[in-house]
């Protein structure tokens, strides 16, 4: 099935550069309208960086017409209502609808949690997690209209993982898949599709955190593939997809069987039994949290008749 985005509008946060810039380019390649959306500032989310007076996404705006592709540049921050806003009329007024999101816009203020000023973990939280939210808010009533969107939120490894330096970043990037995995369930009759990308690549955001030879495989370019795919008509909800140097997987959220211990259990008879207990044979992924409620209920009622 051909992916042709022709008649489509697609927005990208923090598309000045990187991943972002990637992901424009390769929506614009495939006939969509991009908005190019980046605030234009530092890795950390400081002062602007500014060249020769033309902002980051100003640039990406030139490149994809210059080969005959349709954009236009927003200049918002994703941490403020009014400016998503704006945005999204911006969006609107141009262009006449808006079908995709995606939630690519990012900081890093690494340092070992307990190093860690209150000020940078709050900060790279209201920017990865809050600005998508407030992103995603800001689009949903003209998909919701439409009945028909697709919104990509940008998880990480370091939030499935962990990583040494980033519990700021993986706080907010875990944050980021217990919203998508409730949105794919509010969403979904209204024709919008809520999918995760943690995607790994040699950008600013990682230049000096990964060895030159590594990153010389991990082409932003060459994760864009998962987030076209995610935005197709015939796109899955709910989905994590990993993606870097052109290999892509599916990461879940896996539960054991378990093992029912009775109304009683101490943690004795958990310690005990913790090798049935932790035993993932046969380790499922839940749609919702229900279902691992009834997982639960169902064990007692079985055990108890």
């Amino acid at each position: 099935m051909p992916y042709d985005f022709t008649g489509q509008v697609a927005i990208i946060t923090g598309a000045g550069g990187g991943l972002g810039r990637a992901h424009a380019h390769a929506f614009a390649r495939r006939g969509a309208m991009v908005v190019v959306n980046d605030l234009g500032g530092a890795r950390d989310g400081g002062d602007s960086d500014k060249d020769s007076g033309s902002s980051a996404a100003e640039k990406v705006v030139q490149e994809i017409t210059s080969q005959g592709g349709k954009a236009l540049a927003n200049f918002g921050n994703v941490t403020s209502e009014t400016d998503m806003q704006d945005m999204v009329d911006q969006t609107m007024t141009a262009f006449g609808r808006l079908d995709i999101l995606v939630n690519n816009a990012g900081i890093l203020r690494d340092k070992t949690f307990s190093k860690m000023a209150l000020s940078d973990f709050q900060t790279v939280l209201d920017v990865h997690l809050m600005g998508s939210v407030i992103a995603t808010r800001a689009v949903l009533p003209v998909m919701k209209d439409q009945e028909y969107g697709r919104i990509v939120m940008t998880t990480s490894s370091s939030g499935l993982y962990g990583n040494f330096g980033q519990s700021n970043y993986g706080a907010a990037k875990l944050a980021l898949v217990g919203l998508t995995n409730t949105l794919k369930l509010e969403l979904f009759k209204f024709g919008i599709r809520v999918n995760a990308l943690a995607p790994v690549a040699a950008t600013r955001m990682t230049d000096d955190i990964m060895p030159p030879q590594m990153l010389d495989f991990l082409t932003p370019e060459s994760v864009s593939p998962a987030v076209l795919y995610l935005c197709g008509k015939e796109a899955p909800t709910g989905e994590i997809i990993t993606a870097g140097a052109g290999t892509f997987a599916r990461a879940q959220i896996l539960e054991s069987a378990g093992m029912f211990l009775g109304a009683d259990a101490t943690p004795e008879m958990i310690a005990e039994n913790w090798d049935n207990i932790s035993d993932m044979d046969k380790a499922k992924p839940y749609k919702q949290g229900a279902d691992q409620s009834q997982k639960f209920v169902v064990g007692a009622f079985e055990n108890e008749a």
